[in-house]
């Protein structure tokens, strides 16, 4: 019986590895994220989406966020409505889209997003120990073409 590798070239082979490495390293991320800001009231997911509006220039629908955040619409949607009746964000009227609401930080919401990165600093300043800048910006360089060759994919 063939090897499953055996049609794969050796950057194939090689970035089945970093994929799945890359799976094992997100659930660690997240665990390790809801344990770092679960006494803020938050997880990893809603850390996330606070970090996605706090990001943009202007106020966004929900589809907007969860289009800038790679992710599906259904689950942003349901994480924002968690966070709105936490009262860490809000709905405004949006004057270009009578049924697309833009989502709002609240003072609330704000506080808490920033109590999250107060957090953050040293966890990731402990995490990047060891590591040089110039390996970091190697990785973020191969994880961004990967991330701009699967937005074509997605669109063709």
């Amino acid at each position: 019986m063939p090897s499953r590798d055996q049609d794969r070239s050796d950057a194939g082979a090689a970035l089945t590895e970093l994929i799945l490495d890359l799976f094992r390293l997100s659930n660690r991320m997240l665990a390790s994220g809801d344990r770092l800001v679960a006494g803020l009231g938050l997880t990893s997911a809603r850390w996330q989406v606070l970090g996605s509006i706090v990001a943009t220039e202007r106020p966004q629908p929900v589809a907007w966020i969860a289009r800038d955040m790679g992710a599906n619409r259904q689950n942003v949607q349901r994480i924002v409505n968690d966070l709105e009746s936490e009262g860490l964000v809000e709905f405004q009227a949006n004057p270009h889209h009578r049924r697309a609401h833009l989502v709002v930080l609240t003072a609330r919401g704000r506080d808490i997003f920033e109590a999250a990165m107060r957090l953050q600093a040293p966890w990731i300043n402990r995490l990047s120990e060891g590591l040089s800048v110039e390996e970091i910006q190697t990785t973020h360089g191969v994880v961004a073409a990967l991330e701009r060759k699967l937005g074509l994919d997605a669109k063709d």
